[in-house]
């Protein structure tokens, strides 16, 4: 019986993974590691595309793709936020040992953004034009702007639901194999991007769309890869007969979804909407500015990329420690997550301080736009790391559920604090475009002391103390 018991036991921790059996630090650095190189391989593939279109293509290409963005982002934000719900209750389920409930969020959130990917694709092409003419988009760039936003939006289903499968991975703690199959993605993103952009091999030569095709087809063939390779090694995410009955929409689960991806949600796209209210006041200077607020957010994308991962590993772990009902485990998380953010944005914000002249030259030739995306640079960047630790306990707070709070200290700080600052630092004093530049670290410190104040006077006394007595029940 003994024997019996340990191969059991044995088989559990085969099939769920080593949570909780090792020190907390090298848990959250093994998975670390492989969410941060798929962070870079993301940005590489934009780095890349930029480059091209910037130097080989024309700052006006550049410009054009950087107008696009905050649009994207915008119209993607909802299905972002429902599956950053479905990662704490994936991450729950799985602290709990319970596949079934893991399968039930997974069909769920599969269905629910798959539908939404195709409405999202049809309002995007529809209504390309007069949302990119809405933010300001200068009239030299706006028609090719338009073409490259529809050609994105086409794409869209697929994208959200291999987002959707490598965000359900994470939640049981595998960064592994999403970084593998981000790797296939990346790769033949870049090895497709000359030959649509250039035409070779016989190609059409398709300028600055040919960077939104290389994207859009990478991400087709790497989502078929991904379920085949799901289905050969038997994974508990493959799609079978089992998996099927579980592409629908529990309206309980969809419901717990939108209780926690709908706050979520809000914010990213009030967040957007700040990055357009912003991008409109930099078209409001010329292409020049528009082309160096893309460079300088291919430079920030990697500066923010361990905060972004620490804050994804962070929310993670805690609701995996939640389901485990670990949790004095909580506070560790959260002092691990604080040092590697310190340590490691840090560090790049320095790499970033040292090598900027080289770095930009990389995007743009042109002297007045390297000029202007040097003083964005300089008067934003060291303010991510302070925007990573903000991360870190907004982070904790939505593992327990906990999502409105956090929305709603990230929302003042942006908009009652970063787009006035721009505004009127911008408008009303002689700082001109560098007043833009310094809503960014004034909207960072804020959002800081609110989600701080509320996690050390609030959510640490009472959130947890209910969490605990629900367990004991």
């Amino acid at each position: 019986m003994t024997d019996t018991k340990e191969r059991q036991a044995a088989s559990a921790d085969e099939r769920w993974g080593s949570f909780g059996t090792q020190p907390l630090w090298r848990e959250m650095l093994v998975f670390l590691i492989p969410m941060m190189l798929s962070n870079a391989l993301q940005s590489i593939g934009q780095l890349v595309s930029s480059i091209v279109l910037g130097r080989w293509i024309g700052v006006n290409a550049l410009a054009a793709v950087s107008a696009f963005f905050p649009i994207f982002f915008l119209l993607v934000s909802f299905a972002i936020g429902i599956g950053s719900g479905s990662s704490i209750l994936i991450g729950q389920a799985f602290g709990a040992r319970n596949e079934d409930r893991m399968k039930a969020v997974i069909g769920t959130t599969l269905t629910a953004t798959f539908l939404m990917g195709v409405i999202l694709a049809i309002f995007g092409d529809v209504f390309a034009w007069p949302m990119l003419r809405w933010v300001g988009t200068p009239e030299n760039i706006i028609a090719e702007s338009v073409q490259y936003a529809r050609i994105m939006f086409t794409a869209l289903p697929v994208m959200f639901l291999y987002f959707g499968y490598t965000t359900f991975l994470r939640g049981t703690g595998d960064s592994k194999t999403p970084l593998y199959f981000l790797m296939v993605s990346t790769g033949l993103n870049l090895l497709l991007l000359p030959v649509f952009v250039f035409g070779w091999l016989g190609v059409p030569r398709l300028g600055l769309y040919g960077s939104a095709w290389a994207y859009a087809v990478s991400t087709v063939f790497t989502l078929v890869v991904f379920l085949l390779y799901l289905s050969r090694v038997g994974h508990a995410l493959r799609i079978d007969a089992t998996v099927v009955r579980y592409l629908r929409m529990d309206l309980g689960i969809l419901k717990l979804l939108l209780r926690l991806g709908i706050p979520s949600s809000v914010n990213m796209i009030l967040i957007s909407l700040s990055e357009i209210a912003v991008i409109s006041f930099v078209n409001f200077y010329g292409s020049d500015a528009t082309a160096a607020y893309g460079a300088v957010n291919q430079v920030a994308s990697y500066v923010q990329m361990p905060a972004i991962s620490l804050g994804i590993t962070v929310s993670i772990f805690a609701a995996q420690t939640i389901g485990a009902g670990k949790f004095d485990r909580l506070r560790e998380v959260v002092r691990a997550g604080l040092l590697l953010n310190g340590a490691i944005t840090g560090g790049l914000i320095v790499l970033a301080y040292v090598f900027s002249n080289g770095i930009l030259s990389l995007f743009l030739t042109d002297q007045h736009a390297l000029d202007i995306a040097f003083s964005l640079l300089m008067i934003t960047l060291w303010s991510y790391v302070i925007f990573g630790t903000a991360q870190i306990f907004s982070a904790t707070m939505r593992a327990s559920g906990t999502v409105f709070w956090p929305m709603a200290f990230s929302i003042f700080s942006i908009w009652a604090v970063e787009v006035p600052v721009a505004y009127l630092l911008s408008h009303d004093t002689s700082l001109g475009i560098h007043g833009i530049w310094l809503g960014y670290p004034a909207a960072f410190l804020v959002s800081l002391g609110l989600q701080y104040g509320y996690y050390r006077l609030v959510w640490s006394r009472r959130e947890v103390t209910q969490l605990i007595s629900a367990a004991h029940r």
